[in-house]
């Protein structure tokens, strides 16, 4: 048992520095390498015989505790994967893009770009549909997120009376509410356009803030880190679900 907690632990801290890696401007990775320190300590405590000394009931607590934390967390993913493969409804009104971090030279990160070919993709083949690209500026990127994307998407060949520039939001929330006040209809039939993992949080909460027409389209990611994004989703979903933003 103690080697496998041990090579779990060392798994994990191997995951979190490929996720570190990325530079993708948060600092989600440091829960791997929680995870990996729980497992080595985990492992250290059965070898020399310490969580066997821990009174029985205090066991029996807080592997209770760990149960329903599984379950818990089982559950939010099982509800993210539900979104995993959204396509989205055609000839939408509106499409909104969910922005996501933009390089320094301007360029779209991996995760934004996936969400951007999957806006371009569904604009070409419903060429009535406008695009609403929403992302204001972070503390490590040149502009506003939006105006990144809407010059990849015109670069992309999307006419520039399709595109609306949403630049002041900084969470989903923000994405949501403030490109509602862009659209002709408080009614409108809304895509929200975001990477696969997110769009059921996303939806649910474009629906809690007022668009009742929202459906999801999903972008791609990449498979190798999408243990970590489900994770983060998961959180975040549970999060969400406490503050009622969902």
């Amino acid at each position: 048992m103690a080697i496998a907690l041990c090579l779990l632990g060392l798994l994990n801290i191997a995951y979190g520095v490929t996720v570190m890696t990325l530079n993708s401007g948060t600092l989600f990775f440091a829960v791997w390498y929680a995870l990996g320190i729980a497992f080595l300590v985990a492992a250290w405590a059965t070898y020399v015989g310490a969580w066997a000394a821990v009174p029985l009931l205090v066991r029996r607590l807080g592997m209770a505790l760990l149960l329903a934390l599984l379950i818990v967390l089982g559950g939010a993913a099982g509800m993210v994967c539900t979104g995993l493969g959204a396509a989205g409804k055609p000839d939408l009104d509106y499409v909104v893009v969910l922005g996501a971090q933009i390089y320094d030279d301007g360029s779209p990160s991996p995760v934004l770009r996936y969400r951007l070919d999957a806006a371009l993709a569904y604009l070409q083949e419903n060429p009535r549909t406008r695009c609403i690209v929403s992302g204001g500026k972070g503390p490590n990127e040149p502009y506003a997120e939006a105006r990144g994307m809407a010059a990849y998407l015109r670069a992309h060949g999307v006419d520039e009376e399709r595109l609306i520039e949403e630049g002041r939001s900084t969470n989903t929330m923000q994405n949501v509410t403030y490109s509602m006040a862009l659209m002709d209809a408080p009614d409108s039939r809304v895509g929200i356009v975001t990477n696969n993992f997110h769009v059921y949080r996303a939806v649910r909460i474009a629906r809690k803030a007022g668009l009742h027409n929202a459906c999801g389209i999903a972008g791609y990611s990449t498979p190798w880190y999408l243990p970590n994004n489900l994770l983060r989703e998961c959180l975040g979903l549970v999060k969400d679900t406490i503050a009622g933003n969902v």
